[in-house]
């Protein structure tokens, strides 16, 4: 299905790793052109150069997305680039372990700065050029905030907040025709991911098990396929969706566990 997404200016936070980066590529791929905010610069001007070795368009720039003032300078130096923005993917963030018994005020409240806070701060600066372009924003949220894993309370907390911004965002901007809905992931393997299960007793094991549980064809879902959803949603191909919760995650989330066994 053509997207119509050629030339769109589409912000991605965290563009350059795991599913920021699954989702960069799928963008290009569709003709769009992501424009990758993350704070390592080497990370980020890989995934453009192969982007365009591959004859794509894409484009960087350098921001530690917890700091107020790169989130507003990330907005203004692609506007100052291109001159305008078609749609914004809130992607960036780390499942920190900042637990009820193990963290405290600071990390809780640092936690809340790498995973929900600069998701306000980006749609806020980027609110301008989306009313004009009649733009899309579509953020990544994970299943902890509806299932729980434990021993990750403020990760969980800011997905809970991802998906409630999500709904609110939709409401508000109803009479500016931008559209909002989020693609909520469950087990995708990326970087991330595999440094999270090497901390855990008997990695391969306890990978194993959580793969048998995925109802659809027992494998974790592709960051391609994530990154599939996200182009949907930001394409005129859903323009009549918002407010939507899609969760791209082979039935892991709601699916009956039994099915299973």
């Amino acid at each position: 299905m053509y997207l119509n997404l050629e030339d769109k200016i589409i912000l991605v936070t965290g563009g350059a790793k795991g599913i920021g980066e699954g989702i960069s590529t799928v963008l290009a791929a569709e003709g769009a052109i992501p424009v990758i905010v993350g704070r390592n610069e080497a990370d980020n001007q890989q995934v453009v150069d192969a982007i365009q070795a591959s004859g794509g368009k894409a484009h960087q720039f350098v921001a530690e997305l917890t700091r107020p003032d790169d989130c507003k300078r990330a907005v203004e130096q692609t506007l100052a680039h291109f001159g305008r923005i078609d749609g914004l993917v809130n992607n960036a963030g780390v499942n920190d372990g900042v637990g009820l018994e193990q963290g405290n005020y600071e990390d809780f409240m640092a936690s809340l700065h790498k995973n929900l806070v600069h998701y306000y701060l980006m749609a806020h600066h980027v609110l301008p050029a989306l009313k004009q372009s009649k733009g899309s924003i579509v953020n990544i949220g994970s299943k902890v905030a509806e299932t729980g894993q434990g021993n990750t309370s403020a990760y969980a907390a800011s997905n809970g907040g991802r998906n409630a911004l999500t709904r609110e965002w939709a409401v508000e901007l109803l009479p500016y025709g931008i559209r909002v809905n989020s693609v909520i992931v469950a087990e995708s393997w990326t970087p991330l991911y595999a440094n999270w299960i090497k901390t855990l007793p008997e990695p391969d094991k306890k990978l194993q098990q959580i793969v048998s549980k995925i109802p659809l064809e027992r494998r974790m879902t592709t960051t391609e396929e994530i990154a599939n959803a996200v182009a949907f949603l930001l394409s005129d191909r859903s323009s009549h969706t918002t407010g939507q919760l899609l969760h791209v995650d082979g039935g892991y989330t709601h699916l009956d566990r039994a099915i299973t066994d």
